[in-house]
């Protein structure tokens, strides 16, 4: 059964818009699995408009039509739908930029006439092929035999009346008044009920007027000529290809409060380059960046914070992006880089609570940094500036450290899973993001100190350490490493994406305190666990597998749990953090070991134990096959920088694990879901 949904009761973003709020996306034939995802994400999302495409090219061939007998009622099923009747002919196959419309324009009537009389059930609207910059190539005002075109969209519209349809002349882009005009004069908007317009702001075809200036000369065009259809929003969006999510955020908006009679937001997900459409490739890199998902179907800031609080939760991001701490003009702030993370957000924390003044700059591409953000605003109103944007953005970093007297870089894609998936993005947020940031610190004529965190990753893994197995942990066969663990004198041994990226950076850090004389330090980190902590199955382990038992859902170990880390509370790595920039001229340009060390050991099954004490009962478990670059044993010799400082471990394991454990129960006490939690070290 279709859904004619004209009428109904409007859903969360519709209620808060105050209009009809639809995506778009194109669909070809044999993306089922796609159309899947697509109509997953729109439930997700509480939207159920949809526009899409019925390609006239596609609808004459055997391949074509059965698609389109079997998308139109899918769709159907769970969204209003609306089609565009797409002007693309047969003869020209894919590539109608190079070619005039048709001749004969009883054509596309015929073409509009046999869709809505074969699939007729599943849609109220029909949307016209419209204006010549369609056919991109084709110059109306140079061609006498334009008004060919509009005697075609004319004769389609009428027809699709005659057949119970309302009627949607297509949107234009940019938009032409004086097209409008001659289609208002040939008669084409009498059998009009409503005209669309596109644009996508930042990016192609907008011409930077304000979405109410270009509604209102699209109602006044109309108006003169007696037409008063509604006017709609046909097709915008924002390419996120530069990494600017507030700018994202800012044009959804902007879209939703134009005064137009109904919105369709493209799109759903990013195109991906190395599996382009049949269509080909684009030539231009922002068309692949227009979804709410990324192409590996990460979800954008955009799309989280409409599934977390819809109109109202973007809105709040927003206004907060405005807010400004007053404070002396001129004074330095402490920067921290990916501050709204979990340890970057207890960073911050400490600071403020000392009267530090904070720049968090953190593009909340990890979920629960938003949740961080609204707790570090709510504790410190007047202490923190936050920034939206991306270690990749050169122009914002540089505006960042051009006020900072300190510098904590904590920005990074950090899942070793994540980077084997995608080795080019992790390249580029690690080890390109890093250099960018050392770049405009180097800039500065009195460059601001660094502490950069790095990873027990750069050691490789280890299988040159002989280890022996014990029921519960693996542990060194030698007693000195068993006594203190992993030192800083090991050679570096780059193993998986994430560890070439993270050694790439952690190198480029040290080498700039040595070639350029910019104070940096480094931290290669063992496990860090603590209060702020969302873990997910690829990082945060610990705060993953307690929040796995308290929601009551398995928790999946690769390997055989005797996997073994040395675990540091974040209140002592903080600790840490502070001592080494205090101490920088001591420590700049040498790289440290930070961890619980020896004293604070714990594997997957020791902490399943402790699980199992906490909660009076042993969590589920499943076991999986290990995963590439897994140590099996790694503990962090701290002897060096607690030498150096007199830094030491406040906080036990078992202490830590009890706080944690109360916290992530605050958070998560009666949250459920159909999740299962996996992880690997």
């Amino acid at each position: 059964m279709s859904r004619q949904t004209d009428g109904r009761a409007p859903n969360r973003i519709e209620a808060e818009a105050g209009k009809p709020v639809g995506l778009v996306e194109w669909l070809r034939p044999g993306e089922q699995e796609r159309v899947e995802r697509l109509l997953r994400d729109l439930a997700l999302l509480r939207i159920d408009r949809l526009r899409t495409a019925v390609s006239w090219a596609d609808c004459h061939t055997r391949e074509g039509r059965k698609w389109y007998k079997w998308l139109l009622p899918r769709l159907a099923k769970e969204v209003e739908l609306l089609p565009c009747l797409a002007f693309t002919p047969p003869a020209l196959g894919r590539a109608p930029s190079t070619a005039s419309p048709p001749r004969d324009p009883r054509d596309y009537g015929a073409f509009v006439a046999d869709i809505i009389e074969e699939h007729g059930d599943h849609f109220q609207w029909v949307e016209l092929w419209n204006e010549p910059n369609n056919l991109s190539d084709w110059d109306w005002r140079l061609d006498p035999g334009w008004s060919i075109f509009a005697e075609m969209v004319g004769s389609a519209a009428h027809r699709a009346r005659r057949l119970g349809k309302r009627t949607l002349l297509a949107g234009m882009a940019p938009w032409d008044p004086n097209w409008l005009a001659q289609m208002c004069e040939r008669g084409v908007l009498d059998h009009i009920d409503a005209v669309g317009l596109h644009g996508f702001p930042g990016t192609w075809e907008f011409d930077g007027l304000p979405w109410a200036t270009k509604l209102m000369a699209v109602r006044t065009v109309l108006g003169r000529h007696g037409c008063h259809p509604e006017v709609w929003i046909t097709e915008t969006g924002f390419s996120t290809w530069s990494h600017d999510d507030r700018s994202h955020l800012q044009a959804f908006m902007d879209a939703l409060e134009a005064p137009a009679d109904r919105v369709y937001w493209y799109g759903a997900h990013d195109l991906d380059p190395d599996h382009p459409t049949k269509d080909g490739l684009h030539s231009d890199e922002r068309r692949y960046h227009m979804g709410l998902r990324k192409a590996d179907g990460t979800p954008k800031l955009l799309h989280r914070l409409l599934g977390q609080g819809g109109l109202a939760a973007v809105a709040d991001m927003l206004k907060s992006l405005e807010r400004r701490p007053v404070r002396r003009k001129g004074a330095p702030v402490t920067l921290i880089t990916g501050g709204a993370g979990f340890i970057g957000t207890n960073l911050a924390d400490r600071l403020l609570c000392e009267g530090e003044p904070v720049l968090v700059l953190d593009n909340l591409s990890r979920p629960g940094t938003e949740q961080n953000l609204r707790w570090l605003m709510g504790r410190h109103p007047k202490g923190l500036e936050f920034r939206l944007a991306d270690i990749r953005n050169r122009h914002a970093l540089r505006e960042a450290v051009a006020r900072a007297g300190r510098v904590y870089h904590f920005a990074a894609q950090v899942a070793v899973t994540t980077s084997l998936a995608n080795p080019v993005d992790d390249y580029e947020v690690n080890s390109r993001g890093t250099l960018n940031l050392l770049e405009e610190i180097r800039r500065r004529d009195a460059p601001p100190s660094l502490v950069f965190t790095s990873t027990n990753k750069v050691y490789g893994g280890l299988e040159n350490v002989p280890l022996r197995e014990t029921p519960l942990t693996y542990e060194p066969a030698d007693s000195t490493t068993r006594a203190q663990g992993i030192s800083e004198l090991r050679g570096l041994e780059f193993r998986s994406p994430y560890g070439c990226s993270k050694g790439t950076s952690d190198q480029y850090v040290l080498d700039y305190a040595h070639t350029f004389e910019v104070p940096t330090a480094v931290f290669r980190m063992s496990c860090i666990y603590g209060p702020r902590q969302f873990g997910t199955e690829d990082q945060g382990w610990v705060a993953h597998f307690l929040k796995q038992a308290l929601l009551g859902r398995p928790i999946t170990i690769y390997g055989d749990g005797r996997q073994v880390r040395d675990v540091l509370f974040v209140d002592d790595l903080v600790e840490a953090l502070l001592m080494a920039q205090a101490r920088m001229s001591q420590l700049a340009g040498q790289a440290f070991n930070i961890g619980g060390g020896p004293a604070n050991t714990l594997s997957l099954r020791q902490l399943l134990a402790m699980i199992e004490k906490l909660q009076g009962a042993a969590p589920e478990v499943q076991f999986q096959q290990w995963r590439t670059s897994d140590q099996r044993y790694y503990v962090s010799d701290t002897r060096r920088f607690s030498d150096l400082t007199g830094w030491r471990p406040a906080v036990d394991t078992e202490n830590g694990v009890a706080r944690l454990y109360a916290w992530l129960a605050r958070q998560y006490g009666t949250e459920s879901d159909d999740a299962t939690g996996r992880m690997a070290l």
